[in-house]
């Protein structure tokens, strides 16, 4: 694939411009990949970025923080913004092109349109603790999709979910751009990268690499045929000791991360969790691979 050499990465603001770049290499007969990011950028955001190099010509990132999926009393006005540092940072790697445009760009005067997915794979988990969370996802993937039309779109598979709501509406309303899952990245302690984790306190930072911890352990076990009840009692405990305040903790199977219907795993799924250390909210999630013992990363 083509990749960016000298020229430094182009920055556009409005829907016009990314449209008249992305036609420009369309008419050089180009792929084009699209990383979409809220910003704060860190080595998971980067390495989607390289993997969208390997699979099309051109990589389009885009930085921009949604209201339309922040809650009254979540963290959109403290949310990190370094469009600077993001910037420096993408220079590093494949990425061409960053679509950066401000909430009036996204949502002009007027706007009163919103895509929701129904039913039981967004009323659990995020969907039961954040209300609205999904259908603002949903929303501005859809817009973004629209606006660039690339050939893949890349989302990190530490927001399980949301990449399987991502999956279900672009199969619903039939959008032609192909959905690719990037695996989680870690860091050496295990805890799942993450723009929020630069709010965790240092006593939270010590605490964060529990959820993995747990979460891995539970999944092996469960995937090798352990009462699904009896983990989760097993995980709650051991989180909750180790300061957290659980909002969920489940072993799911893959079919809209529904309940296994069973005490045991029938069938490939995964363990999530959500919890709160101090003011921070860490989410992770891994897969469990029913009927044999594995190590879980």
């Amino acid at each position: 694939m083509a990749k960016r050499t000298a020229p430094p990465i182009h920055l556009v603001r409005t829907v016009a411009d990314l449209r008249d770049t992305i036609a420009r290499w369309r008419a050089e007969g180009l792929t084009v990949g699209l990383v979409p990011t809220m910003g704060a950028l860190h080595e998971g955001h980067l390495s989607l970025a390289r993997l969208m190099a390997e699979r099309t010509d051109r990589v389009v990132v885009t930085i921009f923080v949604n209201p339309a999926q922040f809650g009254p009393n979540e963290d959109f006005d403290r949310y990190p913004r370094t469009e600077a540092s993001d910037l420096e940072k993408l220079a590093r790697t494949p990425a061409h092109l960053v679509f950066a445009p401000a909430v009036a760009e996204v949502y002009p005067p007027g706007f009163a349109s919103a895509v929701e997915v129904t039913g039981p794979l967004t009323g659990t988990l995020e969907g039961a603790f954040r209300p609205g969370f999904f259908k603002g996802v949903a929303t501005v993937v859809t817009k973004l999709l629209l606006q660039a039309l690339p050939d893949i779109a890349v989302f990190g598979e530490k927001d399980f979910q949301q990449l399987m709501v991502i999956r279900a509406f672009v199969r619903d309303l039939d959008i032609p751009v192909e959905i690719l899952g990037g695996p989680t990245i870690r860091e050496p302690d295990g805890l799942a990268m993450s723009s929020r984790n630069a709010y965790l306190s240092p006593a939270g930072r010590a605490a964060a690499p529990t959820l993995h911890r747990v979460i891995a352990e539970m999944a092996t076990a469960i995937g090798a045929g352990a009462s699904i009840t009896a983990e989760t009692a097993r995980g709650r405990a051991d989180i909750e000791a180790a300061g957290f305040r659980l909002d969920y903790l489940e072993a799911r199977s893959l079919d809209r991360l529904m309940p296994y219907p069973g005490d045991r795993a029938e069938g490939p799924g995964r363990v999530l969790v959500a919890a709160h250390i101090g003011s921070t909210r860490l989410i992770d999630n891994v897969p469990i691979e029913a009927g044999r013992a594995r190590s879980v990363s």
